[in-house]
């Protein structure tokens, strides 16, 4: 088997690689997380999940090749796997029978017999034929990027909306997927089994795996009208939100950017921070107070990440909403991604297509670079320059975060109107709401009430006009 090993500096990065190079496996050095010494021959019994991975190169740039497995082998190691390989083949478009070709296919068998791999996890969503063709190949699992990314969901899913929507994204990913052997496509019998059911029970019944398509089928409507129920509630909570007149802030980006570490850094809570892909999946809303009194509510929302399966596109769109609903949105990008535009497109893409189907305008968005503690001099001026409109914050350090609540402040108080109320005495919940939402800045009492001197946001103008003198 013909191998090259990518690990030097002056490997082309374009496309000009040897035809020998072109046409063979090539391995990506440096993911492998297996232990280096384990001499208990136990031990290594024991591991499961030994997985290889497998991408076909189609397009872009040689480190964007690499980058793409990387990230599928952090996806690996964040669903609990151990990565003992990465390979990945160029061509012009995946095979349509067995994703890599059959003869290459027989090479990543050879590689899962040096390596004792039980797994092999593809770059890309696999149709069922090319799953079950390349699984007779290479005789061990065979499952696709889109599994794996519903696998790292159903680990992560703690609220009873999370776990349904990936309950139904699973499902809508099984159903096509459903194989049969043996029993399972045997017809069961009509009526009482071996024997005549009576007159309309005759008959050869299902077989075993319609039956479980049936169920499937069943279980589905039952879970979309859950989050159907779910949605309305979740609708209710931030309409209430929005009749405070409070300014809902919503931060995404891509997965693993650091979003949930921004909001506990803004808002001191306690919002779940780990340095794994999908560590947050249901949203949490926080509310902060901004140097000038300004109130506003941050939402924490589920990552984003490349070829995103589309049943969670479906599933996930309460969650999403939240963003779209916003009157900002704070995109996080990691500044220490090689890639860090490919994140922007990818959020960007996935937001467009909800704003489409609900038929909303896109709400403004300030681009947030995070983690600029990893990042040396020369980067940073890289990316100073691609993205100039950008804030730079360390959410880990707290460098550059006084800067982004100067951004915030100066948003939230673009539409502040201020003027003077004659607040009547039999209208004090008036005063109360002012005292809640505004910023009261004087206060005198009269004979025909209080009047007072607010800024306030230009909602709150509207719905107190007639008291405005």
């Amino acid at each position: 088997m013909t191998e090259t090993h990518i690990d030097t500096p002056e490997h082309p990065t374009t496309g000009e690689l040897a035809l020998d190079d072109r046409a063979s496996l090539q391995r990506v050095v440096g993911l492998s997380t297996e232990l280096d010494d384990v001499t208990e021959v136990e031990y290594r019994q024991l591991r499961l999940e030994r997985v290889v991975l497998v991408g076909v190169w189609t397009s872009g740039t040689l480190a964007q090749a690499e980058a793409s497995l990387a990230e599928l082998a952090a996806l690996a190691e964040t669903a609990g796997s151990e990565v003992l390989e990465a390979l990945f083949q160029r061509r012009s478009k995946p095979d349509p029978a067995t994703y890599l070709g059959s003869g290459k296919a027989q090479e990543v068998r050879e590689v899962v017999l040096a390596t004792g791999a039980d797994t092999v996890v593809c770059d890309g969503e696999l149709t069922p034929a090319q799953l079950t063709a390349l699984e007779k190949v290479v005789k061990v699992k065979v499952i696709d990027r889109t599994a794996l990314i519903l696998d790292i969901f159903a680990q992560h899913a703690t609220s009873r909306e999370g776990k349904a929507q990936v309950s139904l994204a699973q499902m809508e990913y099984m159903l096509p997927r459903l194989r049969g052997w043996g029993e399972s496509m045997s017809r069961q019998a009509g009526g009482r089994a071996g024997s005549n059911g009576g007159v309309g029970l005759r008959g050869p019944g299902e077989t075993k795996i319609e039956t479980d398509r049936r169920r499937i089928r069943e279980r589905m409507a039952k879970l979309r009208k859950e989050i159907r129920g779910m949605k309305t509630a979740r609708t209710v909570k931030r309409a209430a939100r929005r009749r405070g007149t409070v300014p809902a802030l919503t931060v995404v980006g891509y997965t693993n950017a650091g979003k949930s570490s921004l909001v506990n850094a803004m808002t001191g809570a306690g919002v779940l921070v780990q340095d794994a892909l999908f560590a947050t999946l249901d949203p949490t809303t926080r509310r902060a107070e901004l140097a000038d009194g300004h109130e506003v509510v941050f939402t924490d929302t589920v990552g984003f990440v490349r070829h995103l399966p589309t049943q969670l596109v479906e599933a996930f769109r309460s969650t999403l909403e939240e963003a779209v609903d916003a009157d900002l949105l704070i995109h996080v990008v990691d500044g220490a991604d090689p890639f860090p535009d490919l994140q922007i497109s990818t959020v960007r893409q996935v937001l467009r297509e909800v704003l489409e189907e609900e038929k909303l305008p896109p709400p403004p968005e300030m681009l947030v670079i995070n983690k600029i503690d990893a990042i040396d001099d020369v980067r940073m001026t890289t990316l100073r320059a691609e993205f100039p409109d950008a804030v730079f914050v360390s959410a880990r350090t707290g460098e550059g975060l006084p800067g982004l609540f100067d951004r915030i402040t100066a948003f939230v108080q673009r539409d502040d109107v201020e003027a003077d109320l004659q607040v009547p005495f039999a209208r004090g919940e008036v005063i109360s709401r002012l005292h809640q939402y505004a910023h009261v800045l004087s206060t005198e009492h009269n004979a025909d009430g209080t009047r007072l001197h607010v800024r306030m946001p230009s909602a709150l103008a509207g719905e107190f006009a007639d008291l405005i003198v």
